[in-house]
């Protein structure tokens, strides 16, 4: 398993259930440590599974302490001019960020961090059915909340 790829995956993971670069950061960091500290000789199909675990408690961990939610960082530069891409991204990710929590990390687990099907079932406890079943669901009311608002998608 190649750590510097798998700790740029988790941050992204952890970043994205934060919404706080320096809370991200932290809380990656302190998955790898408690991953090295159990010492545990895995199956190499079974690490990542358990790095995300490790992760995802940690991420209902921070939100439980702060009991708010935090506010991602933006950028407000006035004279920046948005193209149809950024605009649509935008869009898609308002969408994303009003479906349920456990939708948004499928999303997340699936397309942002690349993970196959396999591993979302270990880290989520669902089955390969009900991953496939949800995802296509979740892309399909994506793609209709797009088209209503005008939007185009790929």
């Amino acid at each position: 398993m190649d750590l510097s790829e798998q700790y740029d995956k988790i941050y992204r993971y952890c970043y994205f259930k934060v919404h706080h670069c320096q809370t991200a950061e932290d809380i990656t960091q302190e998955t790898f440590l408690r991953y090295f500290s159990k010492n545990l000789s895995l199956d190499s199909s079974k690490e990542l599974p358990y790095l995300y675990t490790i992760a995802r408690n940690l991420c209902i961990e921070e939100y439980r302490k702060n009991s708010k939610e935090i506010i991602s960082e933006t950028n407000d530069d006035p004279g920046y001019d948005p193209t149809e891409e950024w605009i649509n991204s935008i869009a898609l990710k308002e969408l994303i960020y009003k479906l349920p929590q456990d939708e948004q990390e499928l999303l997340l687990l699936r397309y942002a961090n690349e993970l196959p099907i396999a591993s979302i079932c270990k880290i989520t406890g669902l089955s390969r059915f009900a991953i496939y079943r949800k995802i296509s669901r979740i892309l399909k009311y994506l793609k209709t909340e797009l088209q209503r608002g005008g939007f185009s998608y790929e």
